[in-house]
């Protein structure tokens, strides 16, 4: 298959373009993430989300640690052709590392951010102790 079409992304200054990913069937927004040129490229060749990891500076296969991937029905591309959307189906019905449905769980209220979801699975029942993400430890 020609990548020509790869070359229609505007892609940053760093080679990477926002991701977002959305549930197929009820068009929540699950999560945001970067791609680089080889992530979206794989996304397409594997059918499962695949993200360039800025912190870990390494692809990243949505699920190879906890086992939610993404199961990627479409890919959209916006009008400026900076923002790519991703229409997935979500396995397990886990897009966070919080263990929850949706990265965005977190509402603004008077000033504050305040939690209006709870997880459906506890980050430690999710991943082994080497793979919790950054910043998380097993008590």
């Amino acid at each position: 298959m020609s990548e020509i079409w790869l070359k229609k992304v505007n892609w940053s200054d760093d080679g990477l373009v926002p991701a977002i990913a959305q549930d197929a069937s009820s068009g929540r927004v699950l999560m945001m993430a970067w791609m680089n040129h080889e992530a979206l490229k794989q996304t397409v060749q594997t059918g499962e989300a695949v993200y360039w990891s800025r912190s870990r500076k390494k692809l990243w296969h949505k699920g190879e640690e906890s086992g939610h991937v993404q199961r990627v029905q479409e890919i959209r591309l916006d009008c400026d052709n900076d923002v790519l959307l991703l229409c997935v189906e979500q396995v397990g019905g886990i897009a966070c590392h919080t263990g929850r449905e949706s990265c965005f769980f977190r509402v603004l209220t008077k000033g504050r951010w305040v939690e209006v979801e709870t997880a459906i699975k506890s980050p430690e029942a999710i991943y082994s102790n080497t793979l919790l993400p950054k910043g998380m430890h097993k008590k």
